[in-house]
């Protein structure tokens, strides 16, 4: 059986972000991974994006008003995984739109 996103998730977070004192399987789905929660901050988010880029295939934009919104818990980003790898045309179009605006 493939192992769910949000398990991936979890691994990623700790091995990307190397937080030795954090074990995957102590993540909650639904815990703010910022502030309160896992304590993560602006770097981490934007290395958790790459990483999630590179393991997902998704992209997200700086400029994008719901960034907080998909980084807020392991569920979030798992939805937003889901709903962007079901929509490839979304992807390209977002990708196209920045190499127009460089």
């Amino acid at each position: 059986m493939p192992e769910s996103i949000e398990n991936r998730l979890k691994r990623l977070i700790v091995e990307s972000l190397m937080l030795d004192d954090v074990v995957p399987e102590e993540i909650e789905d639904e815990a703010p991974l910022f502030v309160e929660g896992l304590g993560l901050d602006s770097i981490d988010a934007l290395e958790l994006a790459l990483a999630v880029h590179k393991e997902f295939g998704v992209r997200t934009s700086a400029e994008d008003e719901r960034n907080r919104e998909i980084f807020f818990s392991v569920k979030s980003l798992s939805e937003f995984i889901r709903a962007e790898q079901a929509n490839p045309t979304a992807a390209t179009a977002s990708e196209e739109q920045q190499s127009q605006a460089q």
